[in-house]
C-alpha cells in the first residue's frame, strides 16, 4: 500500500510572506482618522501575530487613550477592510520562498498553510501573489472551531492536505507555531526572519533556519523518511 504524501505546513505572515508594511499601513490609516500618532513599524512587528485589534489597542494605550468595546470593534473592522482592499500592495514572499515551494512540490510533497489570519484574507493574499494554487489546504483562524495554539488546527490542516502526522513538518516564526507543533507531536522548523518578539533560538523548535533556502536541508535532517 502506498504511503500518503509528506506534507509541509507553513505559517503565513512572517514565515512565507513579509506582510508587515501592508499591516502597518492599514493600522496607521485608521489611527490617523482617530487623531492617534502612527505606530512604528518595529512596535507593530512585535505584536502582529495577535491580530488587528491588539495592534489598535496597543496604539491607543501608548497615548493613554481607551475606547469602549463597541467603538474598538468598529475600528477593528475598518482596519481589516482597509487591509483587505490593499492586501498585497507591499507584501511579498520572503527571499527564496517560491524556489523552496517548487523544490518540495517537485519532490512530491503536499503544501499547506496553517495561519491565525482569517482564511478569506489568507486566500486573497496568496491569490494576489500568485501562490494560492500551490497549496492543497489553506486553513485560517476561522476555518475550524479552533485555532493555533490548539493542535487540532495543525492536525486538521494536515488531514485536509491528504497527509498524516507521521509524515508532516510544521514551519513557523513564533512561539505559537512551535507550541502548536509540539502539542500535535509534529516536528517544527522556525525561521529567524519573522515577527517573533522573542529570540527564535529560545522557542524550542527542532531546527532554526536563517533563510527559506535552508529549509530543504533542515527538513531532511528531521525526517528523511518523509520523502515520497
Amino acid at each position: 500500500m502506498a504511503l500518503p504524501p509528506p506534507v509541509l505546513v507553513l505559517d503565513l505572515d512572517g514565515t512565507l510572506v513579509d506582510t508587515i508594511d501592508d499591516l502597518v499601513a492599514a493600522l496607521n490609516t485608521i489611527l490617523a482618522k482617530e487623531g492617534v500618532r502612527p505606530a512604528a513599524r518595529e512596535s507593530v512587528r512585535a505584536i502582529v501575530g495577535n491580530g488587528a485589534r491588539a495592534m489598535l489597542e496597543a496604539a491607543f494605550a501608548a497615548e493613554r487613550r481607551s475606547l469602549a468595546a463597541d467603538a474598538m470593534e468598529t475600528l477593528d473592522a475598518a482596519s481589516i477592510d482597509h487591509y483587505a482592499a490593499h492586501i498585497a500592495e507591499r507584501s511579498r514572499p520572503f527571499l527564496g520562498a517560491e524556489a523552496m515551494l517548487d523544490r518540495f512540490a517537485a519532490a512530491g510533497w503536499r503544501l499547506a498553510i496553517c495561519t491565525n489570519k482569517p482564511e478569506g484574507l489568507s486566500r486573497a493574499l496568496l491569490q494576489a501573489l500568485g501562490l494560492a494554487g500551490r497549496f492543497a489546504a489553506i486553513a485560517g483562524q476561522d476555518t475550524f472551531a479552533f485555532r493555533k495554539p490548539d493542535p487540532r488546527h495543525l492536525t486538521e490542516t494536515i488531514r485536509r492536505a491528504g497527509g498524516i502526522l507521521a509524515r508532516a513538518i510544521m514551519v513557523g516564526d513564533s512561539a505559537i507555531d512551535v507550541e502548536t507543533a509540539r502539542a500535535a507531536q509534529v516536528p517544527v522548523v522556525a525561521v529567524d526572519f519573522g515577527y517573533s518578539p522573542l529570540p527564535v533560538g529560545g522557542l524550542g523548535a527542532d531546527r532554526v533556519i536563517i533563510g527559506l533556502d535552508r529549509l530543504w536541508d533542515a527538513v531532511a535532517s528531521l525526517r528523511p523518511a518523509t520523502s515520497p
